[in-house]
């Protein structure tokens, strides 16, 4: 097995040497785009393509971007909904973080003639 293929496989988004301090105390916004994020459909088994667009004001954490490259690259092989992926991204990363604010846009490409956009953001309730 590639060394690749092995990190992917044994990350853990929850570890905490995936995070680092926040040394600012000021608001500001860090936007991050993945454009190559890939999951399994669950029903078809097809790949299903999205870019992954993040903002957050960070509060005492920021991510370490290849420490959230491997946890967008570990969907790859996962069988699951667009809304599930969307969530299940969303839902680890304000856990992780615990941000003042966040924002994610998950936007999959079309297929079937279908185009399927998510939006999850903290400010909404």
């Amino acid at each position: 097995m590639k060394y690749g293929t092995q990190e992917i496989i044994d990350f853990n988004i929850t570890s905490k040497d995936n995070y680092w301090k926040n040394n600012h105390k000021k608001n500001y916004t860090i936007d991050i785009t993945l454009p190559e994020f890939i999951c399994m459909c669950p029903r078809s088994g097809y790949p299903d393509f999205a870019t992954i667009k993040i903002s957050y004001i960070p509060n005492k954490k920021v991510i370490e971007l290849k420490a959230l490259k491997l946890y967008i690259n570990s969907f790859i092989n996962k069988h699951i909904s667009h809304e599930d992926s969307t969530n299940e991204i969303y839902d680890a990363l304000n856990k992780g973080l615990k941000p003042k604010w966040i924002k994610l846009t998950a936007d999959f490409n079309p297929r079937g003639n279908v185009h399927t956009i998510i939006t999850i953001d903290s400010s909404r309730k």
